[in-house]
């Protein structure tokens, strides 16, 4: 199999485009290595070039951007300069990514001779599946979310707030190598766990409270997305109870990860068991997603409306049933899993089990 790269350009002539114009962050990053922040310039793919085009900022980075396939230039104008090259090189048809923003389109279609076609996803399925070397980083991501949790459970008491335990968390996830998180870390505790995205407030942890705690942080550029519930001295039976059902929803949708399973199929393994507890109300979201260079990725959601997701081998995906009783609380636990030819390969190591803090 050719680079990244190639495997764009042998398509381009099945596209019917003489050249793609990459403009995302993210995709840049996957095809190149070279880490262009977003509006920062663009990545033009034709049949025997890829160019990168940015601004002086980028000028020492660029010249220090050892690639055989990729050559770099100094622009004062992108787009105008995208123009300029593209009818250098005779692109009459230009691909381009639908995500663009409607300035930028209208920026492109004002300025381009190029006809323009948009695509959906040209890049993001190839993210779909990951190599070695992505799988690797994000096992490493995942074991060290992990450690994150075990530090967090040590400076868990009653009277620290919610905020608190999101900045140390923080700290500590940037202290042991991650670059930072893929979103806001939640930290929900009490009545606040009802809320599947709650933010990390300033209420005090309680005793009696059941606690959860969502992430995920950037490691080599990839991240992992966690979520476990912990419980500070005796919580209400009733949470304990719902804990159980959650944790065996959650292992009996792993169970039954493989190539070629459906994501409505997946997700009924879990949210059956949970409207046989008389829960179905209480679970309120899709079953998981794709991860990798984004938290959300490929698919984006897996649920009961998703026929048409079909697992591939080495997609990287979540597991994360929960349920949400309003003025009680809540329970969410989430894994990391590899769906391989041989099985489910789970990432995440932390616990499962219900961990009181206190005892």
């Amino acid at each position: 199999m050719g680079s990244r790269i190639n495997r764009i350009q042998q398509r381009l002539a099945k596209l019917y485009i003489d050249a793609f114009l990459v403009t995302n962050q993210q995709n840049i990053y996957y095809l190149t290595g070279f880490n262009l922040l977003q509006d920062d310039g663009f990545l033009l793919i034709t049949p025997d070039r890829a160019i990168i085009v940015s601004d002086e900022r980028y000028h020492l980075a660029l010249e220090k951007f050892a690639s055989e396939e990729v050559v770099a230039t100094i622009s004062q104008d992108y787009y105008a300069d995208l123009n300029r090259i593209c009818q250098a090189l005779q692109v009459e048809v230009l691909g381009y990514e639908d995500t663009v923003s409607y300035q930028l389109y209208d920026l492109l279609d004002d300025t381009m001779i190029a006809d323009l076609v948009p695509f959906s996803n040209l890049v993001e399925k190839m993210r779909q599946i990951k190599d070695s070397q992505e799988l690797a980083l994000l096992k490493k991501a995942a074991d060290l979310h992990a450690a994150g949790y075990r530090y967090l459970l040590s400076q868990v008491h009653p009277g620290v707030s919610e905020r608190n335990l999101a900045n140390l968390l923080d700290f500590w996830m940037k202290e042991h190598g991650a670059s930072g998180p893929s979103f806001s870390t939640i930290v929900a505790s009490g009545a606040n766990a009802a809320q599947p995205h709650a933010t990390a407030s300033d209420k005090l942890i309680e005793d009696g409270d059941a606690v959860t705690l969502d992430f995920g942080y950037f490691v080599g550029g990839y991240t992992a997305d966690m979520t476990r519930t912990f419980a500070v001295g005796s919580i209400d039976p009733e949470l304990k109870d719902i804990y159980q059902i959650v944790n065996t929803a959650r292992r009996n949708v792993i169970d039954h990860v493989k190539v070629g399973m459906r994501g409505d199929k997946l997700d009924h393994f879990g949210r059956q068991l949970i409207a046989e507890a008389g829960y179905d109300d209480e679970f309120n979201h899709g079953m998981g997603h794709g991860i990798g260079l984004n938290v959300h990725e490929l698919p984006v959601s897996y649920g009961p409306g998703t026929p048409h997701v079909k697992f591939a081998n080495n997609e990287v995906i979540t597991v994360e049933p929960g349920i949400y009783v309003p003025e009680i609380g809540g329970v969410r636990i989430e894994d990391d899993v590899i769906v391989t030819h041989g099985g489910p390969v789970v990432l995440t190591t932390a616990p499962t089990e219900l961990i009181i803090v206190g005892d």
